[in-house]
């Protein structure tokens, strides 16, 4: 084992889009994430009978569920963009 210590090293390139992709990036990311939370807040409202939050629970599943359709129409949305031909004349 060594004791040195390792500087941070800078990354190459102009610095622009070239940083590390973090998984929020990556198309439908959120709204599988956000539909799997509410699975599980679903579960826990309406098929645990035990839980003690039972009101929270539902709640947050509709909220959840409200935010996994929002989420999922942005990234259509954004996927449909990325992918049509961009309009010169369309530069603002």
């Amino acid at each position: 084992m060594s004791d040195e210590i390792r500087e941070p090293q800078e990354p190459e390139g102009d610095g622009e889009g070239d940083g590390v992709a973090t998984p929020f990036e990556k198309p439908f990311f959120m709204p599988v994430l956000l539909f799997a939370l509410a699975l599980w807040f679903g579960y826990d409202g309406w098929f645990n009978e035990e839980m003690e939050w039972i009101k929270f629970n539902r709640s947050v599943f509709v909220v959840l569920m409200i935010l996994v359709v929002w989420t999922t129409y942005q990234d259509v949305r954004e996927a449909r963009r990325s992918k049509s031909p961009r309009d010169p004349s369309d530069d603002s």
